[in-house]
């Protein structure tokens, strides 16, 4: 995925923010102290304490320089280029670690992440990342992995038998435009071809979408069609070679397919 030069300065944007969080949390304080004189102030002037009242309005002042300092300070200390950062690569990179440090299994394919269940595409000109065709605009690393395993823990919203349905009717469409006998072995990319057919559904559903879908029928346990005929995802030298699909398996291994047939019940 990374194309140019990294552009992350030291830790990356999760440093950069730590930083900038540290400097904001002093500016924060600074802040409270300038209220609570004023708060002081106020009671002075309820109560017509004077000595009591120059004396926190003095003390306001100076906290009020102090945290307009501090403000700035904040300001200044977030001097990052995010969006050269998310489009070299070198964000993609820096997620990938944050997920390996966390004990989530994440890889790149065809310029995406995948993280099962999840697909991650980053967005450099947003300044966001898209998961699963969900924008996301947080793009500190360790929250990112944080949102990604508690996805990871959620049953997949997944209609296996919908999509089961829609790969039979492409099965047939491939299998007759080929002229091949029944349930012979189609490439899943033929398939995949037949799917995304209108322009611009190739972008919309992406091989890494259809991969992670393959594994989730095949993880469902679903396996027979309305029709009758049964699915068979079988292993294949195919898949050591051009057309196969990749995906990340709910362990946290590669998954890999190629081929699909569908049967009549014997």
């Amino acid at each position: 995925m990374k194309d140019g030069p990294d552009v992350g300065a030291g830790d990356g944007i999760e440093g950069a923010l730590a930083a900038t969080e540290d400097q904001v949390d002093a500016a924060i304080k600074a802040a409270a102290a300038v209220t609570r004189e004023l708060r002081k102030a106020k009671v002075g002037a309820a109560r017509g304490q004077v000595r009591d009242l120059r004396k926190a309005l003095a003390a306001a002042a100076g906290y009020a320089a102090e945290s307009a300092q501090a403000a700035k300070a904040a300001e200044a200390s977030f001097d990052f280029d995010d969006q050269g950062h998310l489009a070299s690569g070198a964000f993609a990179e820096e997620l990938v670690e944050a997920a390996d440090a966390a004990g989530v299994t994440m890889v790149e394919s065809d310029q995406r992440l995948l993280c099962y269940p999840s697909l991650i595409k980053i967005l450099p000109g947003d300044a966001a990342v898209e998961i699963d065709r969900r924008r996301e605009r947080r793009l500190r690393p360790s929250v990112l992995v944080a949102l990604l395993a508690a996805a990871q823990k959620r049953p997949p919203r997944f209609r296996a038998e919908t999509f089961l349905e829609s790969l039979e009717a492409a099965y047939d469409l491939v299998r007759a435009k080929q002229d091949k006998r029944a349930g012979v072995v189609l490439p899943l990319v033929d398939l995949w071809s037949v799917l995304t057919l209108l322009p611009g559904q190739q972008r919309e559903y992406s091989k890494p979408e259809f991969a992670r879908d393959i594994y989730l029928l095949d993880a469902s346990g679903v396996s027979t069609a309305k029709s009758g005929r049964g699915l068979r995802l079988p292993a294949s030298t195919g898949t050591k070679g051009t057309g196969t699909l990749v995906t990340v398996a709910r362990s946290g291994h590669p998954q890999t397919y190629w081929g699909v047939s569908f049967t009549e019940a014997s």
